[in-house]
């Protein structure tokens, strides 16, 4: 049984989470240039069984494709391309990042780390997996 992963994708950055082995749990894993994300992946798979990959879908206040789609879809269609035995869904991510500050300023960190834009999409990538996993309970 393999785990669930999810990628927050940016322009240049991509946060990453994965659920412990029983799906029960998003830890934030890691966060990456956008541009090495399949050879990422592939090391990550060598070690790691992963069932599902859960993306972050950005919308607009009505629910539309937001612009950021135009570059989420192809880094989409390279990892379907690069990973076909693998399921994707997205998922909503509205608010991701704000949600992201607001733990991490809730969690105690300083100034300086919450400014880190490579913690925040971690943290976003973590966000979105439990939202994820909340909404199959």
């Amino acid at each position: 049984m393999g785990r669930i992963l999810s990628l927050d994708i940016g322009k240049k950055r991509t946060g990453i989470a994965v659920t412990d082995p029983l799906k029960m749990i998003a830890n934030g894993l890691d966060t990456i240039s956008t541009a090495d994300i399949i050879t990422y992946l592939e090391k990550y798979l060598e070690s790691e069984e992963v069932d599902l990959i859960v993306l972050g879908k950005p919308a607009q206040m009505d629910g539309s494709e937001s612009e950021s789609m135009n570059y989420i879809r192809p880094v989409f269609n390279r990892l379907k391309k690069n990973f076909p035995e693998i399921e994707f869904v997205f998922v909503d991510e509205r608010f991701t990042s704000v949600l992201a500050h607001k733990a991490m300023l809730q969690g105690g960190l300083k100034k300086k780390d919450r400014q880190n834009k490579a913690l925040v999409d971690k943290v976003s990538a973590t966000i979105i997996l439990q939202s994820y996993l909340e909404s199959k309970i």
